[in-house]
């Protein structure tokens, strides 16, 4: 197991700072930690979380850099590539080449099937490379895509001046279609792309507030499960009477057909 996963930092990185940052996100403990009732464990299994460095960054700047790396490598790499962007800028290796690139695979929700958003996801994955505690902070950048008018930061020079809208879902094609809505753009549009990009600068910015926050030790969630949300998962999550789902992603998106006094 071992010369096979340093032949493959080799490919990855080709260097000995390739291979010092794949031990250090690979290496293996004999502890075993066991997920809780609810699955809300941040640690499973023998993988052992070992957070890279992180220095407080700007995140205007962060912003910038990913409604830039929208139009490099879109919305995944966006925000993924200007968290690492920026630790490059300040830190240096391991982060100057870091193979961000991989992060492609979730332009469009996965290869355009529309499913998590590749910004929320860009996010979810920086926040795990950088941060010691990465669980709350990535539920508070899941919450706040979900429940916050986005995007809500406009680029220094944007191509467009768009309209916000909730996606009142982490998925990419509810969130692009409730933009359309709002908008009254097609999803085929430049104006559509552009909103994305500036979704991704807006999501890229909080990453980096919510991360700066945990670094100074003053993180507070601001954007907790609706009341709806809490209802659904009282009945229907592991260790209910019912226990017959998973999730934390506003439930009433998808199953419209429930009445409103449901059950």
């Amino acid at each position: 197991m071992d010369y096979d996963r340093r032949k493959a930092l080799g490919l990855i990185g080709g260097g000995v700072a390739a291979v010092g940052l794949g031990t250090s996100l690979l290496r293996c403990t004999s502890d075993r930690s066991v997920e809780s009732a609810r699955g809300d464990s941040s640690e499973k299994g023998d993988v052992k979380h070992e957070p890279l460095p992180y220095v407080k960054l700007d995140p205007a700047h962060v912003a910038e850099l990913g409604y830039r790396d929208f139009y490099r490598g879109d919305c995944m790499f966006g925000v993924f590539g200007a968290i690492v962007d920026a630790l490059a800028e300040k830190v240096g290796e391991p982060f100057a080449s870091f193979p961000s690139s991989v992060t492609r695979y979730g332009a469009g929700g996965v290869m355009g099937w529309g499913t998590l958003c590749g910004a929320a996801n860009g996010a979810a994955m920086a926040i795990y490379l950088v941060s010691k505690d990465p669980a709350p902070a990535i539920n508070e950048v899941m919450a706040f895509y979900e429940q916050e008018a986005l995007p809500n930061y406009l680029p220094a020079q944007p191509k467009f001046e768009v309209a916000s809208s909730v996606a009142d879902s982490p998925l990419c094609h509810v969130s692009i279609s409730r933009w359309c809505e709002a908008s009254g753009y097609k999803a085929s549009s430049p104006e559509r792309l552009d909103r994305c990009a500036q979704l991704v600068a807006s999501v890229a910015k909080f990453t980096a507030e919510v991360l700066n926050a945990q670094e100074e030790g003053s993180f507070k969630a601001a954007h907790p499960h609706t009341e709806a949300v809490v209802a659904c998962r009282g009945c229907h999550e592991w260790g209910t009477d019912l226990d017959n789902t998973r999730g934390k992603m506003s439930c009433g998106v998808c199953h419209v057909e429930q009445a409103s006094n449901h059950p």
